[in-house]
């Protein structure tokens, strides 16, 4: 297998950022279920609303959610099956019986 440029790489990498803080899995979780505000976000997880924006902005930087304002609010959701699916297959490896 040819390996990809060193700038796709590092996006890789990057991109695997998202993955490596509990509260940030966490947040990618409650999203899954569907289109939330940050109140019910933060609730779900168990964190303030500040720490919960927090993790949205990161994320959204990211391009792994996207918002929409409805009056004072900000809902997000998933951007698309991607990230469920990388979920899905991380926690299907760490499952696994050792060999």
């Amino acid at each position: 297998m040819e390996q990809p440029r060193e700038e796709l790489l590092q996006k890789l990498a990057d991109f695997y950022t998202v993955f490596s803080d509990c509260t940030r899995v966490k947040v990618l979780y409650q999203l899954m279920d569907g289109e939330k505000c940050v109140g019910d976000i933060a609730q779900g997880v168990g964190i303030s609303q500040s720490a919960a924006s927090h993790q949205l902005r990161f994320l959204k930087q990211m391009d792994v959610v996207a918002g929409r304002r409805a009056g004072k609010s900000i809902f997000y959701r998933l951007i698309d099956g991607h990230i469920e699916t990388i979920l899905s297959t991380g926690m299907e490896h760490i499952l696994e019986p050792e060999e």
